[in-house]
């Protein structure tokens, strides 16, 4: 792994390389990231755009403004789109792009709605150079923003919110270590912890012995209820139910559903819905590690991210012939 600052001018040089050498394999070059978030989060820092993690979201669009690839994807927490002061920022942000040629289309969506097993909102922004849809003949007539019933964000959507938080999901359950619960009727499995757990074979997974042991405190652990998540901190999943945003260390722990400990690398990653081949170098620590999952983009939104980019006009407004 070469970790490079691309804020300086070496790194500003080293990317611009990076691009040249992708264009010369590829006629459509993309960036794709998701700045960190603590300082636009509701239960984060709040610190917004002055704040050392908030900076890196101005940075990264500076960087698409310099580098201008031919498409970019921006992910963040709703804090971003839903905070009054947060907000201002955002859409300052946007008006830069806009300057610089790009036509963007934006939506608030939660992971849940394309099959990730967590209620998870994130603000997604998209963009295309507007020169590079008229060149590959898009017939379009607007010159900022992709009206949202053109852009195919409902096509891959699976799971519609209105129905998916209606089913009749388990509460809680009396917490008993290593206990068995059958998969309740009328309720979508694929959905769930347990199926994930099972999908990426967590206990065999190469992270599975990799988690935080307490140096106190497991008789707080065996108290908290299966399915009890509606606390800050010392959240135990239900194992047929999503979860809860996705966290791994500082102080949100995340209990497992039937085990007096909280979840392992191998188990954050599933319910990330990362691949099961996909695994975490075993010498890292685990500090390090929780700064990698972390920041890991949901893969199933990334992959729907890339399928939308590659096919960004339905309806009428497809390529002319």
């Amino acid at each position: 792994m070469i970790l490079v600052n691309l804020t300086g001018e070496n790194g500003k040089t080293h990317l611009q390389e990076l691009v040249k050498n992708a264009q010369k394999n590829s006629d459509f070059v993309g960036f794709i990231g998701g700045p960190p978030c603590p300082d636009f989060s509701v239960g984060g820092k709040n610190r917004g755009k002055s704040g050392e993690n908030g900076k890196l979201s101005d940075a990264y669009i500076e960087l698409i403004c310099q580098q201008k690839p031919d498409f970019f994807v921006f992910e963040n927490v709703k804090g971003l789109w839903s905070t009054k002061k947060h907000r201002a920022f955002y859409e300052e942000m946007k008006r830069k792009l806009y300057r610089y040629g790009y036509i963007i289309t934006e939506r608030l969506i939660n992971s849940i709605e394309y099959g990730v097993p967590q209620d998870r909102y994130r603000i997604i922004l998209i963009g295309f150079r507007c020169n590079l849809l008229k060149d590959k003949g898009f017939d379009i007539n607007y010159t900022q923003v992709i009206p949202e019933n053109i852009f195919p964000w409902e096509k891959y959507v699976l799971y519609p919110q209105n129905q998916v938080f209606s089913y009749p999901w388990p509460q809680t359950n009396t917490f008993v270590e290593n206990s068995q619960i059958d998969c309740p009727d009328g309720i979508p499995k694929e959905l769930t912890v347990e199926y994930w757990f099972r999908q990426n074979n967590v206990v065999s997974h190469p992270n599975s012995e990799h988690y935080f042991q307490p140096r106190a405190g497991l008789v707080k652990f065996e108290k908290v209820a299966e399915g009890d998540d509606g606390k800050k901190s010392y959240k135990r999943l239900h194992r047929w139910r999503y979860s809860p945003t996705a966290c791994y260390g500082n102080n949100e722990v995340h209990l497992h559903p039937y085990k007096v400990r909280r979840l392992s690398v191998a188990e954050a990653l599933a319910i990330q819905s990362l691949p099961k081949k996909f695994a975490l170098p075993s010498n890292m620590t685990l500090t390090h590690l929780k700064k990698v999952i972390q920041v890991l983009l949901n893969f199933y939104m990334v992959t729907i991210c890339l399928f939308m980019v590659k096919n960004p006009m339905i309806g009428n407004h497809q390529e002319k012939e």
